[in-house]
């Protein structure tokens, strides 16, 4: 087994480096398209970016960003450096993780043999650098987004789980599960796309504890996962950030403290709270609610790094998307109540059909009924040409004919004026309809009107 750890150890740095060295030969040198230039900006003076936000990915950029040492033309390249390191230990946890499960497979827990571990590490290093190379994954890994921290989240809660798997008959090996309650509370504060992990590592938790695999067992496992991603994203992360607002304007309006001063009462009550209760479940000795107390104490302290949007905020940054200053204004960002509420699920409703059909030179409907014009004359429509291109003079009524001076045309290009001059001489009319014709006689031009 030593032999194993010594070369999965070796091996595996060696996937980082290269990893790494690829990632930083061919990152992006300052930015590229969509919101890697919005995220480096905001990150460089930790501002306020667009709803959901990434407040972790912020702070952590912000860090980077100090290798610049003040001068903002390294500022893109040091995001970008932070992304592709990032993107080089998720490469390295992925590797773990194959090997892990390499060896789980070919042992079933006990030492492998030479053989055996140069197979798994081989194993390893194919999949890892496969994963290494792909499109996708090469091109979020090289530019100033949230996509390769979070992925870097992702594969390290994998491999924390199985590092549970692997101690779960130890004492305190819970520990790991509670570390990777803290990780998926911090990764929120980049995407939530680590909250798809939960599945995974639930079903990790089911086939280590139970002797015996079941259809039943495997049912009731992905129901517990369900409910988990569902109280993490549509409990946890809303209706704290809900109620705190509740509770700050009430503090704010009848007590009158100042703002924002209700939320951080009730998120220390909240987090103390918690905490003293996994206290009393571990005093007793219940133990899976110690845990499970204790694991969402973790999450909502990871999820405190939404308080840094506030707090910039509420300094008035430059760029101060939806200014959440506020507990209510905070809880919009979170909601993405700026990109509205259309769904994307189809939809019975049918538009209504609008059908045009061409009348007659000689009649016009207005609403339901129907009347006969002279043929001698045209009536004036609302906003149309009183004049031809011809006359040199072109203005607009409202109702009504303009009995001042004629008014200078406005310029047009050459185009513009070489295809009035065809339309003219063929009789066709400009812009909409005309009431006198080139040679100055009253014309009907058959109109489109739209049926009721």
């Amino acid at each position: 087994m030593t032999f194993f750890k010594r070369w999965n150890n070796i091996v595996g740095w060696a996937v980082f480096a290269i990893a790494a060295m690829v990632y930083l030969l061919t990152m992006e040198p300052v930015s590229s398209l969509w919101d890697c230039s919005e995220f480096i900006a905001t990150s460089y003076k930790l501002e306020v970016g667009h709803p959901p936000g990434a407040p972790l990915f912020m702070m952590l950029a912000r860090l980077a960003t100090l290798f610049a040492f003040g001068n903002p033309d390294y500022v893109g390249i040091a995001v970008n450096t932070m992304n592709s390191l990032a993107s080089a230990f998720c490469i390295l946890f992925l590797f773990w993780t194959i090997t892990h499960l390499a060896r789980r497979m070919m042992t079933r827990g006990g030492a492998p043999s030479p053989a055996q571990t140069w197979a798994a590490l081989g194993a390893g290093a194919v999949g890892a650098l496969a994963y290494t190379f792909t499109d996708t994954f090469w091109f979020s890994a090289i530019e100033g987004e949230v996509y390769a921290l979070s992925s870097m989240f992702t594969a390290l809660v994998v491999w924390l789980m199985l590092k549970w798997e692997e101690q779960a008959d130890q004492p305190h090996a819970s520990r790991w599960i509670v570390l990777i309650a803290y990780l998926m509370g911090l990764s929120i504060g980049v995407h939530i796309l680590n909250l798809l992990t939960i599945p995974t590592l639930a079903f990790i938790y089911y086939f280590r504890t139970t002797d015996r695999v079941t259809w039943r067992g495997v049912a009731w496992t992905t129901l517990a996962a369900g409910a988990v991603l569902v109280f993490i994203n549509n409990i946890i992360i809303p209706y704290t950030v809900w109620i705190g607002a509740q509770i700050d304007t009430l503090a704010v309006n009848t007590l009158g403290l100042p703002v924002n001063s209700g939320m951080v009462v009730f998120a220390l009550a909240l987090i103390l709270g918690l905490g003293w209760a996994s206290w009393k479940a571990h005093r007793r000795g219940r133990v899976v609610l110690n845990i499970l107390l204790l694991s969402t104490t973790m999450i909502l302290v990871g999820f405190s790094s939404y308080a840094s949007m506030t707090i910039r905020a509420a300094a008035n940054p430059p760029m101060n998307s939806n200014n959440p200053n506020n507990p209510h204004a905070l809880l919009a960002v979170l909601n993405r109540d700026q990109y509205g509420s259309c769904s994307t699920a189809p939809t019975s409703r049918r538009l209504p059909r609008r059908s045009w059909r061409r009348r007659s030179p000689t009649s016009t409907r207005t609403g339901a009924t129907r009347r006969r014009v002279s043929p001698r004359t045209t009536p004036t429509p609302r906003n149309s040409c009183t004049s031809s291109p011809a006359c040199g003079t072109l203005t607009r009524t409202n109702g009504s004919t303009n009995s001042g001076a004629p008014t200078a045309p406005a310029p047009r290009s050459h185009a513009t004026k070489t295809a009035r001059r065809s339309a003219t001489s063929r009789g066709v009319r400009c812009g909409r309809r005309c009431s006198t014709s080139a040679a100055g006689a009253p014309i009907r031009t058959p109109t489109a009107t739209r049926a009721p």
